[in-house]
């Protein structure tokens, strides 16, 4: 028997690490690279890495390269090289676009465009879900084991960390909970194998598994749920969904703790501050080196099918949601629009959920 981490564990340790400051070793066979997370960088780790022998790159995601008019040659990604006289602000200016408006010129940027960029990928997908600026420091190692060892760092599959694959949702809890809506409330806890967050299903009433159930895929917003922010509809939206449901007596609410569409909450104040300077939430997305959306419906689809449910009414203005529930094999037999909580301050943000995310508002 050992008690050794396996590799999916051993990826939720360098997840943290990285949180921390603390560099990783990413391994795919015989090969692996130190990777350090640009966002929790210290000057002196920064110079411990200047001081080694091997091409390190500042790799960046090719939305941030493109931002930075660098070219990236490796599609979704661009290894920037990094000079031998890099400073830390150097490095934070090129992964933070905060003062991007202030000095746009931070070059000029030479991108790599030879050799393998698997491990690079696999940082960038680390450092996303970790919730960091999607931004890291790789650098190839000769023998990548013995220098995790010597070093005592944590290392992880670079293959493990690309994996599309969902991590199994398992069951933990659920109790009674009576809500304003309905006193028949009923709470569900479900925890993902891979150390991340938990996901919740707020049950109302008995919904028949037989049946198309009344069902919403809410994304955590602790703005709106909790705070009443104008900038969003999505406090309006949750109050509403259970509203209707309570209303009919029967529904489901899975809040998916994918704050920001899936980029955490610290990069969605930074988006929020981007949106200040002028940008709509995609180009602060876009700025900030991630997608329109970068959350997993998936997660949803399964906590469904794990409560019983086959088919659904789906209560929801995205046709984004639709199509990636019907993809996993649930039928949705009907979408139920919620079109709640416009306002002076979230105007421009709806509308720009309609014309570029395809929001049917």
């Amino acid at each position: 028997m050992s008690f050794s981490p396996d590799s999916t564990e051993s990826l939720a340790r360098a997840r943290a690490d990285l949180r921390m400051g603390v560099p990783v070793v990413l391994m795919s066979g015989h090969k692996g690279a130190l990777v350090l997370a640009a966002e929790t960088l210290t000057a002196a780790r920064l110079a411990a890495l200047l001081a080694m022998h091997g091409e390190a790159a500042l790799t960046i995601t090719s939305r941030r390269a493109e931002t930075l008019k660098a070219r990236a040659y490796d599609g979704d990604i661009a290894r920037i090289a990094l000079p031998s006289d890099a400073a830390l602000g150097w490095v934070r200016a090129i992964a933070d676009p905060a003062d991007d408006l202030r000095t746009p010129m931070k070059g000029p940027l030479t991108t790599l465009r030879e050799g393998a960029t698997h491990l690079h990928r696999a940082a960038i997908a680390l450092a996303k879900a970790a919730r960091l600026l999607p931004a890291a420091l790789v650098l190839p190692l000769s023998d990548p084991a013995r220098f995790a060892d010597e070093h005592q760092l944590t290392t992880a599959s670079a293959e493990v960390a690309l994996t599309q694959d969902l991590a199994p949702l398992n069951p933990i809890i659920s109790a009674r909970l009576p809500l304003e809506v309905s006193e028949a409330g009923r709470l569900h806890i479900f925890r993902p194998d891979d150390g991340a967050e938990e996901h919740y299903a707020i049950e109302i009433g008995r919904p028949d598994r037989a049946s198309p159930v009344l069902a919403r895929l809410h994304s955590a917003c602790f703005t709106g749920d909790l705070l009443g922010s104008l900038k969003c509809d999505c406090g309006p939206q949750l109050r509403g969904a259970l509203a209707q449901m309570g209303a009919e007596g029967a529904g489901v609410l899975l809040y998916l703790n994918q704050e920001g569409r899936g980029i955490g909450l610290a990069n969605k104040m930074r988006a929020y501050s981007l949106q200040d300077q002028g940008f709509d939430t995609v180009e602060a997305n876009h700025r900030l080196g991630f997608e329109d959306d970068e959350r997993d419906f998936r997660i949803g689809a399964e906590i469904l099918k794990r409560m019983g449910f086959s088919s659904l009414r789906l209560l929801t203005n995205n046709p984004a949601k639709v199509a990636r529930m019907q993809e996993t094999g649930l039928d949705v037999v009907e979408r139920v629009p919620l079109k709640v909580g416009e306002n002076r301050f979230n105007h421009h943000y709806l509308a720009t959920k309609a014309k570029k995310s395809g929001h049917l508002l």
